[in-house]
């Protein structure tokens, strides 16, 4: 099989590429390396060959955004990079299936427990938005073309050297500045990179829009204990809820810049989990837990 992968040199795009790369020949497009460097969010790419799937996991992310110079809004690159990547594939040949990988962040939620793929898209923020956006106009193209559309909305990916939330917990439990709040009962939803690229192709194949979760939903509390374990540190102490809403209504009279403050506070205190269900029924999606799956790299 034929496959072009945008974003093969991000966190989740590199496990991405070394499945792929036992059973399809991949072809790649980024800024700075790749099989085609093109910058998708200035240029229409004129690519020489045509691709059974395209999976589409290129683009800013909140995180991204902060490191890049001279940025176009995030919401504003995300979705002109779709919208290039889609223009070059018509001056080529039409893909027989099309995978753009997604995120959670399209509901708009803080809050809530098993949030499926039918709840309403009320992203608010800019990197929400970019998400909606260019799943709309992904669903478009591919029904004008006649081509199998998978969209894939991912929570927080994990692997042996996450980004984000998880990294910052890493970082802290290491320094032991970590502290859980309320005894860190709080679910979230995560994924394993391993399990989103394992399964890829079988999603790709059937088409739809799923979200992917591990299943299990780990609590911070839980994560903490892990992380600690293979650290070989203690396990984080509790903060109480009582001096956290204290120490965040001081942040409240810092502004939102504040490091910690009582939004952030609702946010780490509130469950946020979503159903993946219809992935299981759809293709077989038979996740790992984090919990079981996650092993933090010597470099982290």
């Amino acid at each position: 099989m034929n496959v072009l992968l945008t974003g093969h040199s991000g966190f989740l795009g590199n496990v991405l590429l070394t499945y792929l790369n036992v059973n399809c020949f991949v072809s790649t497009v980024s800024r700075h390396s790749g099989d085609y460097n093109i910058d998708l969010s200035t240029t229409i790419p004129r690519f020489k060959e045509g691709f059974d799937l395209v999976i589409h996991a290129a683009g800013l992310t909140p995180e991204k955004a902060t490191f890049k110079q001279n940025k176009a809004p995030i919401f504003e690159e995300n979705v002109l990079c779709t919208n290039n990547l889609l223009s070059g594939l018509e001056l080529s040949k039409i893909p027989k299936m099309f995978c753009f990988i997604s995120s959670v962040a399209v509901y708009g939620a803080d809050e809530g427990v098993l949030i499926n793929e039918d709840s309403e898209l009320k992203a608010s923020s800019a990197y929400g938005i970019s998400k909606i956006q260019s799943e709309q106009l992904v669903l478009n193209w591919c029904k004008k073309n006649n081509v199998i559309c998978t969209i894939l909305r991912l929570p927080l990916v994990v692997g042996s050297n996450p980004h984000g939330n998880l990294g910052s917990m890493i970082s802290g439990i290491k320094k032991g500045i970590y502290f859980n709040i309320a005894g860190g009962s709080t679910k979230k939803s995560m994924v394993l990179a391993s399990d989103v690229a394992k399964y890829l192709l079988k999603a790709s194949e059937i088409g739809g829009i799923y979200n992917l979760t591990d299943g299990y939903h780990p609590s911070f509390f839980e994560l903490s204990e892990i992380i600690s374990s293979q650290l070989k540190k203690n396990t984080p102490k509790n903060l109480p809820f009582w001096l956290a809403k204290v120490l965040a209504l001081i942040g409240d009279l810092f502004g939102g810049k504040a490091p910690f403050n009582s939004v952030k506070l609702c946010k780490i205190t509130s469950d946020l989990t979503f159903d993946d269900s219809k992935a299981k029924e759809s293709f077989g999606w038979q996740p790992i837990s984090v919990l079981e799956g996650f092993k933090i790299s010597d470099n982290n």
